[in-house]
């Protein structure tokens, strides 16, 4: 409310208020299916009514980013606009969501780090479904070794660094993309550092040349396209009108 009141962007309160409403409906379906596909589609392929069955965990950032966009493209030509000035309207502010996401990870000990014998190590109880999920030779109360707390470097990363560098991109009028293409481009950058803290998901390991994991093979096309839109955007500002 306060970016369409200050920023000039032509969103009404009642559109910001339509926006969050479906973005929240598409971000959970997509978060779902993209938990899924990319995740654990097995199980799911053997019992399909589990889709649905939400409480049981299994989300995934990339399947959110992917029903958020087709939201906002739904919202976008409901509200006679393009796709990039909804979604540069919504960019600077998923990472305060995404940090405060990464939190809630934490408080529930999912997502734990790989082992490390630095000062950063958390002893992670045995009692936690991630940590029984990896080590089944956990017995006792706790771990009887430290991991990174790998939700926290991912707050910090995907909720401040990321919203600092998006907010700030925004400060300056720009071409129409450009935000949007930051944050993929930024997202997908942080991503990709703050994954190699993460523990990958005990029933897929390394994807790709036993060092990258889902997440960071998930991220690449995400730096690549997010770099595309940002200069195509600032070329279409360059090109002579007609």
């Amino acid at each position: 409310l306060w970016q369409a009141r200050h920023r000039m962007t032509g969103f009404t309160e009642e559109q910001v208020s339509d926006l969050v409403f479906y973005g929240a409906i598409g971000v959970i379906l997509g978060g779902r299916l993209g938990y899924v596909l990319f995740y654990d589609l097995g199980p799911v392929l053997a019992a399909p009514w589990t889709l649905f069955f939400i409480w049981q965990g299994g989300m995934s950032f990339h399947g959110g980013l992917i029903g958020g966009a087709a939201t906002l493209a739904w919202f976008a030509r409901r509200n006679h606009m393009t796709f990039f000035q909804v979604s540069d309207f919504v960019a600077p502010l998923v990472p305060m969501g995404l940090g405060f996401g990464r939190l809630g990870n934490f408080a529930n000990t999912e997502l734990p780090g790989r082992v490390t014998d630095t000062v950063f190590g958390f002893i992670y109880p045995c009692s936690a479904d991630a940590i029984r999920a990896i080590n089944q030779l956990c017995v006792g109360q706790w771990e009887s070794f430290a991991r990174h707390p790998s939700p926290l470097y991912q707050a910090f990363g995907e909720g401040v660094v990321l919203f600092t560098f998006v907010w700030l991109l925004a400060a300056k009028p720009r071409p129409t993309g450009t935000l949007s293409g930051g944050f993929l481009a930024g997202y997908g950058c942080v991503r990709l550092v703050t994954e190699y803290f993460r523990q990958p998901d005990g029933h897929l390991g390394f994807i790709a040349f036993d060092a990258l994991t889902m997440g960071q093979l998930l991220s690449l096309p995400m730096v690549i396209v997010g770099i595309l839109i940002m200069l195509w955007a600032n070329r279409l500002t360059r090109l002579p009108t007609q």
